[in-house]
């Protein structure tokens, strides 16, 4: 009986190809839409899941408030974790990462510069799951100048040799370190990517008892089921003990004070599967992600699936018209109405399974332009996940039963006679009204992610337009110039000065936009009880004009004024955030840096306000110092009618100076907008996905607009007679077509408008919602309908009306 059900249902979908091949091409763009995000959702949902304590593990993190400024950083104190293991026993373990910048490396006659090395305690394989393929766990890590590698990495520095024991000089520091394991590359699905890790005790600060300095990422592994909320409710007696007394020390202020001014300072508890998708702490090991775009992306697989499956019922139901005299002379001759609700489930689920087999492939060769637009490199391995071939066929059956649903019952409803004497509506009206619903639906989420969709892209445009306080065209970054000799780096300084090309040169390791260095500091005035936590530049006297920034008030520094050492240039948000408001040229202050404890500073100038930070944030404070020249990279104003020559020039300079360390340069304004990459991506995906749920919806509007012509086939005959035109026709088909797509663009204005608000109160510096979006959304779906309905009305319109006559 199966074998002629299945029979049956092939001949069908053979019969009618052009309605079978609609049908799958909507349900496979459908699934694989859902297959593709699915496996991206999946994957941001993993992050640091494969740890076996993952549910134990938490990360201590710093959230405060100083004079309305939010304070949210992922690294704290020095000397926190010993303290915290000491004082709690229900702590079993801790252990400090900490980042070691870009070192030069050197192996006998191979050189690098490593971007992803760290620091790390010996407890670091007791907490997280290291495996360690050579080494010894218990002592990797214990002495100072001892590091351990990726299998990667050891094999790009020692190839196929043994490499426990090498050492490996680290240029910047004129220091060996001991080569004492090999551990196996950590997955990509972790916010702390190593491909080596050197022994904390070889970072001198690290023993350091300042509780006014950070920098240290501190994990702590908690007993099984234990609520973390118990450990963090009974972190302030201990921030009130050791940071209140240094506070004292330096600020002459209580901690207690320090609040009563309306301030805040806390240690909170962050888990550790949290921290990709719930972070929103700065200094942190990795880029997070965002849970709203797992939202996001959840609802449009949720979307897109129900539209597929909306689309498939208008099709069947359409195609039905053409199958009522079959099913009708079925029931004459004696199918049961669950025989027949079978026939038609099992041609849907025949359908589906094939559309799944599309979609798979179509998943597979479009993963990898997704995990570009995404910024991700997901894998799928069948053989590592053989569970996911039964859900994939578990899926597709559903689907098909979803889909085919509303078509086996109502084609297996209908009378016999009613279809044998050609009088048969089906459905009726309330059968019109479903479909309607069903092609409403459709067009209200097309609507919806086209309207966001364009908000992403105007609010992405705003900030690569809006005017920031600096100049990011035409400033070009050379890297690496602290790492070659002093000598070599004055004199190509010296031949930059001298290039007609380059309009400025500055020396500083702090940029405006993208990955940038930071010294985060508490200021305060001697005098008064003002005090701030503000982030610190260190500048030459070319900064300011190299990087376009306007002077409100005072001078830059200069050479001429030995005094500079002890000079700043600040911000109008620090002016006004310390109460000086435009009174702040001659005032001083302090930094409360155990290191440096009693140094005091004289403002020289106020900057206008400028964007340091992302959109997502307002400016904050910003204090600028001078430094000592002594900068990771050359900071190049350029003629941008030169920019090519220039690099070559400078790739020249760099080679004839024959050192081990690459050429290396970036674009300011490239940093920028790296930034913003995150946004770009999900703009981009929307986009296409917005396409695609408007291509399938069409799909749905052509199945219905088909079943519309056949339905009213003898009105339109009639009309054609009585003289009416083929314009007259298109204008009546379409019609409803179009009262069905305002009343979707109705819908979709609010829901739009309330989500695209949601996701715009996450920039400091938003665009408005502007009218004119949803009216080019509603003009651009009303010509897309009119386009895919006339495509079955002017066919309706021109077809011969005596064959639709003739039976009467």
């Amino acid at each position: 009986m199966i074998r002629n059900y299945l029979k049956i249902a092939l001949r069908n979908l053979w019969k009618n190809k052009a309605f079978s091949a609609i049908n799958i091409t909507g349900l496979a763009i459908g699934i694989a839409t859902c297959l593709v995000i699915s496996i991206y959702v999946s994957y941001e949902l993993s992050y640091d899941r494969f740890n076996k304590n993952s549910d134990r593990i938490v990360r201590v993190v710093l959230r405060g408030q100083v004079k309305g400024e939010p304070m949210r950083e992922a690294n704290v104190f020095p000397p926190l974790a010993a303290v915290l293991k000491s004082t709690f026993p229900e702590i079993q373990e801790t252990v400090r990462l900490r980042n070691a910048g870009i070192p030069t490396i050197t192996y006998k006659d191979k050189t690098y510069q490593e971007y992803m090395m760290g620091y790390a305690d010996p407890s670091l394989f007791k907490i997280f799951d290291f495996d360690l393929l050579d080494g010894n766990k218990s002592q990797a890590l214990t002495e100072p100048f001892t590091i351990i590698l990726s299998d990667k990495t050891a094999r790009k520095y020692f190839g196929n040799a043994d490499p426990m024991g090498k050492m490996l000089f680290f240029k910047d520091e004129n220091q060996y370190y001991r080569v004492t394991g090999v551990y196996k590359e950590q997955p990509a699905n972790t916010h702390m990517r190593f491909d080596m890790l050197a022994s904390m005790s070889s970072v001198a600060d690290s023993r350091s008892e300042s509780w006014l300095t950070s920098g240290y990422f501190t994990y702590l592994l908690l007993p099984k089921g234990y609520d973390y909320t118990k450990l963090e409710a009974k972190l302030p007696a201990l921030v009130e003990k050791y940071v209140g007394q240094q506070m004292q020390e330096h600020m002459h202020m209580s901690l207690s004070e320090f609040k009563a001014a309306g301030n805040k300072f806390d240690l909170r508890l962050q888990p550790l599967t949290d921290i990709h998708l719930h972070s929103d702490y700065a200094y942190d090991l990795d880029t997070p992600g965002d849970i709203r775009y797992i939202y996001i992306f959840g609802a449009i697989v949720l979307f897109m699936i129900l539209i597929a499956c909306i689309n498939f019922m208008n099709l069947s139901t359409a195609n039905a018209v053409g199958r009522v005299k079959e099913v009708a002379m079925r029931k004459v001759l004696g199918a049961a109405r669950g025989r027949l609700v079978i026939q038609f489930m099992l041609e849907s689920i025949a359908l589906t399974l094939i559309a799944t087999i599309i979609a798979v492939v179509l998943a597979f060769l479009l993963l990898p332009t997704f995990n570009k637009l995404a910024g991700r490199n997901i894998e799928l391995h069948w053989l590592s996940t053989p569970w996911l071939i039964p859900i994939i066929l578990v899926f597709a059956v559903i689907t098909g039963m979803i889909a085919g649903s509303y078509p086996a019952f109502f084609l297996a409803s209908f009378k016999p006679d009613a279809a044998l004497k050609r009088s048969f509506s089906p459905g009726g009206k309330q059968g019109t009204r479903i479909r309607s619903s069903l092609v409403v639906f459709q067009f209200f989420v097309s609507i919806t992610l086209i309207v966001s969709t364009a908000i992403v892209y105007n609010q992405l445009s705003y900030i690569q337009h809006k005017k920031l306080g600096y100049n990011k065209d035409n400033v070009l970054l050379l890297h690496q110039t602290d790492r070659i000799s002093g000598s070599q780096r004055e004199a190509l300084k010296g031949k930059l000065l001298q290039d007609s090309r380059v309009k400025g040169l500055t020396v500083s390791a702090y940029l405006p936009s993208g990955p940038s260095y930071s010294n985060n500091y508490f200021i305060y005035e001697k005098t008064s009880d003002a005090q701030i936590k503000t982030l610190r530049y260190e500048v030459d006297e070319n900064y300011l004009d190299v990087m376009g920034m306007q002077l409100l008030a005072g001078r830059n520094f200069s050479a001429k004024f030995g005094g500079d050492t002890s000079a700043a240039v600040i911000n109008e948000t620090t002016a006004k955030a310390m109460g000086w408001g435009n009174n702040a040229i001659g005032k001083t202050y302090r930094h409360m840096d155990i290191n440096a404890p009693g140094k005091t500073y004289q403002v020289i100038g106020v900057v206008k306000d400028f964007h340091f930070k992302s959109m997502h944030s307002p400016i904050s404070p910003l204090v600028m110092e001078l430094g000592n020249g002594w900068g990771p990279m050359f900071i190049i104003k350029h003629d941008p009618a030169h920019t090519k020559e220039l690099v070559a020039s400078l790739e020249g300079q760099w080679k004839s100076m024959n050192t081990d360390v690459s050429f290396y340069y970036t674009f300011l304004d490239q940093h920028y907008a790296d930034s913003y990459q995150s946004e770009a991506n999900t703009g981009r995906i929307l986009a296409i996905f917005a396409g695609l749920t408007i291509f399938v919806a069409c799909l749905g509007v052509f199945g219905l607009a088909t079943y519309t012509a056949r339905k009213r086939a003898k009105e339109i005959s009639v009309r054609k007679v009585m003289g009416a035109s083929v314009s007259g026709i298109v204008r009546l088909l379409s019609t409803d077509f179009l009262k069905l797509v305002l009343l979707a663009f109705l819908l979709s204005v609010p829901a739009a408008w309330y989500l695209m608000q949601q996701w715009l109160k996450g920039f400091a510096y938003r665009v408005d919602i502007h009218w004119w979006i949803f009216a080019a959304t509603a003009f651009g779906a009303i010509i897309i309908t009119l386009l895919t309905v006339s495509l079955q009305a002017v066919k309706a319109a021109l077809a011969n009306p005596i064959k639709s006559l003739r039976s009467e």
